[in-house]
């Protein structure tokens, strides 16, 4: 299990050179070890450094070109020069040594390691969570980056970005990332809570404190204590409230309603809004000093139609969830993937996720291509498929519909005689007019609506399209 290490590896034999490069990357803040060649490849197949620094003293152009090679994902720094050029070298540490180079290096470093950090292996409990954020734009890995670093602090979070977009999943990661992953996640919705009862829900309540409090009761503060409290929706949150939570979040003491006992509180705050709050500042609806107590760790979650080429790849994770609840699976033709591509989203995943539910009810087990797609997602005009039926066929259809065990259709004895006559008839005729008959009685009955028409009489709404079109009928 590979892990990101914020120390600086030495491949060198001790020497008085070498120590003074270790005391210059001290001073600088960083952590050096100095290491042999052999233990080298050892910890770089388990561990990740902030860089490697290889001192060219009896170590052969091959020897770098196998530690470059082991781990292409590790920045190597060379002491002294060298020929070699290889992706992961970034530079050479000239001497004397000197300030700006060696910063200048390890910010080299830093951005070669974000630029590579999709080759790190992440935790069993880290994959698991991150099938939820799927995707390989930029937009969702810097996401997926920016937990990783503040998971491990205690800072407060806002997520910001449009509903549907998935900020509960990302408050979510947080928490179970962090050190307070044993400990509960509460969230609150701020909106959904009508703001005479916010108080209470936040805070709890003393019995008695107003009509309808027959018991004291804890609230989302007390039950998310030693865990994450997600006020989801914070933007719409009333503005007196707004002043009761900035002391909490500053002092990190409450005191329930009707109550006098200060309550010490230890939870870790995520908050999430789809509004713009620094314009509801400007407009005196949302407070300027709580926005920036809440603004320690700003996450920005990209909408779907700013990566729309991480549909297929959240149409996969989707049906997977489906099916993984027992309720059946669809596959989606390439067109129907490139034409929900093109949707526009404005309920980014949230949206996706219910079509995929939709499309799971109407087709299980099916192949969904853009014709099955509701009309506006489909962006791709592709003719639709209708099975070609020979006449045969259809007085055949015509014969089943009336000899079937439907209740018996009236026909008027002066068109149609129950009694087959001495000169004969000529059925072909004779089925064909009952048949535009019918098909005419039926349309007038439902207002001219096909589809209903088609129901009545018991057959599809393109075997009935087949019938009025070689019959030459129209709707009119």
């Amino acid at each position: 299990m590979m892990q990101i290490e914020q120390r600086i590896l030495i491949v060198a034999t001790p020497s008085e050179r070498v120590t003074r490069l270790c005391c210059i990357f001290e001073f600088l803040g960083e952590q050096c070890e100095v290491v042999s060649n052999e233990s080298l490849l050892t910890l770089i197949e388990q561990s990740r450094f902030r860089a490697v620094v290889i001192v060219d003293d009896g170590i052969t152009a091959d020897s770098i070109k196998n530690i470059a090679s082991i781990a292409p994902w590790q920045p190597l720094l060379i002491l002294g020069e060298s020929a070699l050029q290889l992706s992961n070298i970034l530079g050479q540490i000239e001497e004397p040594f000197n300030y700006p180079q060696l910063t200048e290096l390890l910010h080299f470093c830093q951005v070669f390691g974000q630029a590579k950090r999709e080759h790190t292996l992440t935790s069993g409990n880290q994959t698991k969570l991150f099938r939820s954020l799927v995707g390989r734009s930029e937009g969702i890995a810097n996401v997926r980056h920016l937990i990783n670093q503040v998971s491990g602090s205690d800072a407060t979070v806002l997520v910001l970005g449009q509903s549907g977009t998935g900020k509960e999943v990302v408050a979510r990661n947080i928490h179970y990332l962090s050190e307070r992953r044993d400990g509960p996640f509460i969230p609150v919705n701020c909106g959904a809570i009508p703001p005479e009862l916010l108080e209470s829900e936040l805070f709890g309540h003393e019995k008695g404190s107003f009509t309808g409090a027959i018991s004291a009761r804890k609230g989302r503060f007390e039950l998310a204590e030693g865990g994450t409290l997600f006020l989801d929706e914070i933007g719409d949150m009333p503005l007196q409230m707004q002043v009761k939570l900035l002391r909490v979040l500053q002092e990190r003491v409450f005191e329930r309603v009707g109550g006098s006992k200060t309550i010490p509180t230890d939870v870790r705050i995520v908050a999430a809004t789809h509004r713009d709050l620094e314009t509801m500042i400007t407009e005196n609806d949302f407070r300027e000093d709580l926005y920036y107590r809440l603004n320690v760790f700003p996450i920005e979650m990209p909408a779907l139609s700013e990566r729309r080429d991480d549909v297929p790849l959240l149409l996969h994770e989707l049906v997977n969830r489906v099916f993984n609840e027992g309720r059946g699976k669809v596959r989606f033709t390439q067109r129907a993937i490139e034409s929900l591509k093109e949707h526009n989203w404005s309920g980014n995943v949230r949206e996706l996720s219910n079509l995929v539910e939709r499309l799971t009810i109407l087709y299980p087990g099916g192949l969904v291509d853009v014709n099955d797609l509701p009309h506006k997602y489909r962006y791709i005009d592709v003719p639709e498929y209708c099975v070609e039926i020979s006449e045969e066929q259809l007085e055949r259809d015509a014969l089943a519909s009336i000899f079937s065990d439907e209740e018996p259709v009236d026909i008027p004895e002066t068109r149609f005689p129950s009694e087959l006559p001495p000169e004969g008839v000529n059925l072909k005729d004779l089925l064909a007019e009952l048949e535009i008959d019918m098909i005419r009685q039926a349309l007038e009955q439902q207002d001219n609506v096909v589809a209903r028409a088609a129901e009545m009489l018991g057959i599809r709404r393109t075997t009935l399209v087949e019938k009025m079109r070689k019959y030459g009928m129209s709707k009119e």
